[in-house]
């Protein structure tokens, strides 16, 4: 199936692995321009090698941003000065107690996991609009709407994620701009192994801590495993082309069964 998106500039962020570099991956293939962000400039050439090895055509090019930082985003909207997609992906996660986060880590939560994107959004939506065609993507997880226990920190900045992207997506209307949001389940993306690890008994195997944390953590999860970045980043490319016209203001589970629910 052909998506549509050759020539189209798309800015991934949080890109050099897991979900991120998958979707950029993903929209290299399809024929994109495609921008990745990362922390460091090996992270990027890295990627970027990963990219090229499988799309050795690719059309790809990195900045080096922290986006807990509000000068560096300004960097690169100033590098990277208009898109027509931009797939808000970074984010960060860590199990910790209720009563140990601090507000500096809420603070910081909130600067990467939903600022980032605000701020992103706020030069590019508006340029959009005026070209009468844009995606913006928000990967948030089933989290913002089953917040974790141990991570309540981390599912409520998904939560709000799913606010900016619906209260976009109402500015949308009578446009070919969409602004939709995504909901991975669990994900064996980089960091998971060591996220189990804090959950997990010393001297558990990683397949005995990821079927405890099924049993366990996620036992509502139909699919009983972590999906896997191409999966998720399957949905975001489709979502990212002219083919989803129709769908708009959606949050759009890949979450493996984890939400009851049937709406």
């Amino acid at each position: 199936m052909d998506l549509q998106l050759t020539n189209k500039i798309a800015l991934v962020t949080g890109s050099t692995a897991g979900i991120g570099l998958a979707i950029a991956q993903q929209l290299a293939a399809e024929g994109a321009h495609v921008i990745l962000t990362g922390r460091t400039e090996a992270r990027i050439q890295a990627a970027t090698s990963a990219i090229l090895a499988q799309t050795p055509t690719a059309q790809v090019r990195g900045v080096a941003v922290d986006f807990g930082r509000a000068d560096e985003i300004q960097h690169l909207l100033h590098e990277v000065p208009t898109v027509d997609i931009l797939v808000n992906n970074v984010g960060i996660f860590a199990p910790q107690e209720f009563a140990d986060i601090t507000d500096e880590d809420w603070m910081r939560f909130f600067e990467i996991n939903v600022m980032s994107g605000v701020r992103l959004s706020r030069q590019y939506f508006p340029l959009m609009v005026a070209q009468n065609w844009g995606r913006i993507l928000f990967i948030s997880s089933e989290s913002g709407l089953q917040i974790p226990q141990e991570m309540i920190h981390y599912g409520t900045t998904k939560t709000a994620q799913l606010g900016v992207a619906r209260g976009l997506a109402e500015l949308t209307k009578g446009t070919n701009v969409t602004v939709n949001s995504v909901l991975p389940g669990p994900t064996a993306s980089e960091g998971v192994e060591d996220f189990l690890q804090k959950l997990s008994a010393e001297g558990k195997s990683k397949e005995e801590a990821e079927h405890d944390f099924f049993q366990n953590d996620r036992p509502s999860s139909l699919l009983q495993r972590f999906a896997t970045p191409e999966e998720v980043a399957n949905m975001v490319v489709y979502l990212a082309s002219p083919l989803a016209s129709a769908t708009n203001g959606a949050s759009v589970r890949v979450d493996g069964g984890v939400i009851r629910s049937i709406g």
